[in-house]
């Protein structure tokens, strides 16, 4: 499970190895713990760290993005600047990226595996397992925004000034491993994933209206606002109904069908899948492995980017990318 946000693991100051001060000092304070409790345990976190850190230590040794050719040209003209960022966005041009841009999202995941050992290890001490979680979820948070950074820059509804805000925020994360911007949302997306958890789907009439109601309770009025602004936008709803459901747009359809023809009112948990003929789009978000709800995020995505390259319906962003987006410019207002 992952708990609500805390501060360790978040803040903005990253030493040269490229883990922040307080993550620098947790892995420290369990290593120590483990050298009293169980040595070898205590040796095989030392080892893992030591590595992390002279990766880490490379990676930060490339030049700012900003200092790349690529950019070079451009850095100066902030319209120009978030167009050029784009040709980053699309998986066919790795061999276009700058250096750092791979090799840093390759020490997030080795930061993350990292991280992952610290929680196994830690399973008798809950305090150390909270701040270890907030790691965790924090580097997946990281990752996902990369891919908001680029739904907000390919979006037309968004202005010049904030598509530059956007641009600038994406290099710094790049540069330095931390969305700056992003820890001001953390908590938020946080609660949104918490408050799922919390409300597993019961499926019923397919309406969704327990489940919403379920989230909604366990969210702050900022959520709130974003339904009452985003209440008349179909892909929304169709993105909201993913995340609830845990099915693709066309999984839903096709149950909502099926209920239709057969004049069935409601559906229970298990009989869904039955409904379902071939294998199910998404994975089962499994709330013990935080990999899952990364996961879940990936799979989501690339099914809205099928849809937007075949011109089918369905929503075209998830429903983290939309909310995301939607504070990201309610800050910038």
């Amino acid at each position: 499970m992952i708990d609500t946000m805390s501060a360790v693991g978040i803040d903005a100051i990253v030493l040269p190895t490229g883990l922040t001060e307080t993550e620098n000092r947790l892995a420290d304070e369990i290593a120590a713990w483990l050298r009293e409790t169980s040595s070898g345990d205590c040796d095989l976190v030392t080892d893992r760290f030591t590595h992390l850190r002279v990766l880490g230590a490379a990676v930060f040794a490339y030049p700012s993005i900003r200092d790349t050719q690529f950019l070079k040209g451009v850095i100066r003209s902030e319209g120009q600047l978030a167009e050029s960022l784009l040709a980053f966005s699309s998986p066919h041009h790795l061999l276009y990226m700058p250096t750092k841009v791979v090799a840093m999202r390759s020490f997030l995941v080795a930061k993350f595996h990292a991280f992952s050992l610290l929680s196994y290890l830690t399973g008798a001490r809950e305090d150390l397992q909270a701040q270890v979680r907030a790691v965790i979820f924090s580097i997946i948070s990281t990752l996902m925004a990369e891919a908001v950074y680029f739904s907000c820059l390919e979006d037309p509804g968004f202005s010049h000034d904030t598509k530059a805000s956007v641009a600038n925020d994406l290099i710094a994360l790049w540069d330095s491993g931390v969305d700056l911007r992003g820890i001001h949302h953390l908590s938020a997306l946080s609660s949104l994933w918490l408050a799922r958890e919390a409300a597993p789907p019961s499926f019923g009439t397919m309406d969704g209206n327990t489940e919403l109601l379920m989230i909604t309770m366990h969210l702050e009025e900022d959520w709130r606002e974003f339904l009452v602004v985003e209440s008349s936008n179909n892909e929304t709803r169709w993105a909201l109904e993913e995340f609830i459901f845990g099915l693709s747009w066309e999984e839903i359809q096709k149950v909502r069908s099926r209920l239709a023809r057969f004049g069935v009112n409601a559906v229970g948990f298990d009989e869904v899948r039955s409904y379902l003929d071939s294998k199910p789009a998404y994975s089962t978000v499994n709330a013990s492995d935080p990999r899952a709800f990364y996961d879940f995020f990936i799979e989501r995505r690339d099914a809205c980017s099928l849809r937007k390259r075949v011109s089918a319906p369905g929503p075209r962003h998830t429903l983290e990318e939309i909310y995301l987006k939607y504070r990201i410019v309610t800050e910038l207002r």
